[in-house]
């Protein structure tokens, strides 16, 4: 390293961001993800013995992916190489690859490389790294937002061991928000500055888990506030509330968050939870989750879990699936609301949804064949065949009901929709019952 790629980097380091700046050195120093780094967790022991396997790091921004990558770093004797998936081509990995090899064949020296946002490597670039992690010459660590099991290849899955990291808790960040006040190597202690505790609060439980966003709120306060007359950059509320104006809402709507909050509303409206249903909803809505998708699933339980306890149920969500592709944002919002608490407190029936389940495995287990007297007797040659002969025309019967068969010999007793004792449908199995009793 020159004088002056010494000074560069120097001057990164001083004017780096505060989160940059904070990130721990050693895992002593590393708030939260006790799930995994505690001191009887695999991952401490394996950290701390400088025994290392490849690893893949999961989880939300903000939550230390790369700072425990860093951790390794300071702690391994094995030679650190980092690149990032967003800018690194395969000329990068190439380097690497071959200074791995050097090191190993000369100083038997491990090289452990780390990956950043690895989920943005396409399958060509993980292909590539996949016989070295094989052979040993690196040990990978890939760190990643995306759920590894839909976007890292199956290979080196099976070559890695993955941690799940979560949002940190919210005691975790007021730790790093008083670190990051008051520290005078690191944080912005030098800058003589206090936060009260309800601004600290607030900007605690705003960050939805993400250290960063709490650290850049903590910086930009800092930054940007007057000393007061005595000397003291004071962090106010009012102050914390201008730096962070809008919760970090966990949410990609290609990834997990999309599919777990999807689902969550889903089985809120199911089990007629209308305050979660309303909840989950409003979450989607605020993370900018397409309406029409929403809408689609407000139908799809309509049907699936309301069915015919309360038939009006569909149409009150076709209804609304129809208003919102006209109205838009933000009034969409009321109807879609309008429409998942009715489903939400409409009683429930799944009896539709097993029938047909029911009736598509008979179908895919016996082939069979439709009775003589319901085929159709209208096309050419259709009477010469028999067709039609013997049907009864329900109207023409007393409470217009004939009783004959309609299923085939071959289920002729089966009975695919059984009504629940719920809502609407309590009459409907009333009837049903007149007509299998007649």
């Amino acid at each position: 390293m020159d004088l002056f790629e010494y000074a560069r980097q120097n001057t990164l380091k001083n004017e780096a961001p505060l989160a940059s700046r904070l990130r721990p050195r050693t895992l002593d120093e590393v708030v939260g993800q006790q799930h995994i780094i505690g001191k009887d967790k695999l991952l401490y022991r394996a950290i701390q013995a400088d025994k290392l396997s490849s690893l893949i790091f999961y989880g939300p921004p903000g939550t230390g992916k790369t700072t425990l990558a860093k951790v390794i770093a300071n702690t391994t004797s094995a030679e650190f190489r980092q690149i990032n998936a967003t800018v690194a081509g395969k000329k990068d990995m190439e380097e690497v690859v071959q200074a791995a090899k050097e090191n190993r064949g000369m100083y038997g020296k491990k090289t452990i490389l780390f990956v950043d946002e690895i989920h943005r490597f396409n399958k060509g670039q993980q292909d590539y790294l996949l016989p070295f992690v094989e052979d040993g010459t690196l040990i990978l660590i890939g760190a990643t937002t995306e759920n590894p099991y839909f976007e890292v290849n199956g290979a080196l899955l099976s070559r890695s061991v993955i941690f799940e990291l979560k949002p940190l808790e919210r005691e975790d960040i007021l730790t790093l928000i008083q670190r990051a006040v008051y520290d005078k190597e690191r944080g912005m202690g030098a800058y003589n500055a206090v936060i009260e505790e309800n601004a600290a609060d607030f900007l605690a439980d705003l960050a939805g888990g993400d250290a960063r966003a709490a650290l850049n709120a903590v910086e930009l306060a800092v930054l940007t506030t007057v000393p007061g007359p005595d000397g003291v950059i004071h962090i106010t509320l009012d102050v914390a509330s201008e730096c962070i104006q809008k919760r970090v809402i966990r949410y990609d709507k290609t990834g997990d968050n999309h599919y777990d909050t999807i689902s969550a509303f889903i089985k809120s409206m199911r089990g007629s939870d209308p305050d979660a249903a309303v909840y989950y909803l409003a979450r989607m809505l605020y993370a900018g989750e397409s309406v029409t998708f929403i809408a689609r699933r407000i139908m799809i339980c309509a049907s699936e879990d309301v069915g015919n306890a309360d038939p009006q149920a569909l149409q009150v969500a076709v209804a609304a699936s129809q208003a919102v592709e006209r109205v838009g944002m933000p009034e969409a919002q009321l109807i879609l609301a309008q429409a998942a608490l009715y489903v939400a407190t409409a009683p429930k029936s799944n009896s539709a949804t097993n029938a047909i389940f029911d009736a598509m495995e008979a179908v895919k287990a016996k082939r069979a064949s439709v009775p003589v007297h319901l085929q159709d007797s209208h096309y050419k040659g259709a009477g010469k065949l028999g067709h039609g002969v013997g049907y009864e025309y329900a109207h023409d019967y007393p409470k217009h009901f004939s009783h004959q068969q309609y299923l085939p010999d071959e289920w002729k007793d089966t009975k695919f929709y059984e009504p629940s004792d719920n809502g609407y449908e309590k009459e409907i199995r009333k009837y049903l019952d007149w007509v299998r009793e007649e």
